[in-house]
């Protein structure tokens, strides 16, 4: 199978590390929603990123659907993400609470990269920055509240731990801001991010060109 896009997207790269850490593996196809936008339309017709090309020539293109995939192929035993009940509940709390978190801090880049700065909404920035605040807080009290425990919700990495960690270390590069405000969550991804399978796929944040029309 094909994996599209590039490591710099936190979307793409939670796919990369779940496919590694379940033990599948893949071409990559390091493109741009930018320079690479009609090549990706020929798989996707959003020209978006994440798109993964099964070996049937199917293609899967958002990350929760590949993630979703992914899960099944391994099983239920070692999909990441819990299959029903309150451990699913809790970590589709966690992962929904990370998706919109860093979905505030796309608009800030997009604001940043995209905007000259006499066109800026001030108002609307630092709106995205109290709720950017208000999910990191949130998030920095559930890590906490998973102790000493070393994955948060179970004694097993699970898609939580990928998506906080894929997406916090986006926060820190591209928005860029800084994660050790938030302590307990600093050290989840801290940890996280000294696994081979997230540093196998870190690529430091590349801002797009203005002139292209993107999807973070």
């Amino acid at each position: 199978m094909i994996l599209i896009g590039m490591f710099d997207s936190p979307f793409v790269r939670r796919v990369a590390v779940s496919a590694e850490l379940l033990g599948f593996n893949f071409e990559h196809r390091s493109w741009s929603v930018g320079k690479d936008f009609d090549r990706i339309r020929e798989y996707n017709p959003l020209g978006r990123v994440p798109t993964l090309v099964l070996d049937s020539g199917e293609a899967l293109v958002e990350s929760g659907m590949i993630l979703d995939w992914l899960d099944e192929q391994a099983g239920p035993e070692r999909a990441l993400l819990p299959g029903s009940g309150k451990a699913r509940r809790d970590a589709q709390r966690f992962i929904a609470m990370t998706v919109g978190t860093v979905e505030k801090g796309i608009h800030l880049i997009i604001e940043r990269v995209f905007k000259p700065e006499d066109k800026r909404h001030a108002p609307w920035v630092e709106r995205c920055r109290v709720q950017i605040h208000g999910g990191l807080t949130e998030l920095d009290r559930l890590c906490a509240a998973a102790g000493d425990s070393p994955w948060l919700l179970s004694e097993k990495i699970s898609q939580a731990d990928v998506t906080l960690a894929c997406y916090c270390t986006y926060l820190r590069d591209a928005v860029p801001l800084e994660l050790s405000a938030y302590p307990a969550l600093h050290e989840r991804v801290r940890r996280c991010e000294a696994l081979a399978a997230f540093g196998k796929f870190y690529l430091p944040f590349d801002a797009p060109a203005p002139k292209e029309t993107q999807d973070a």
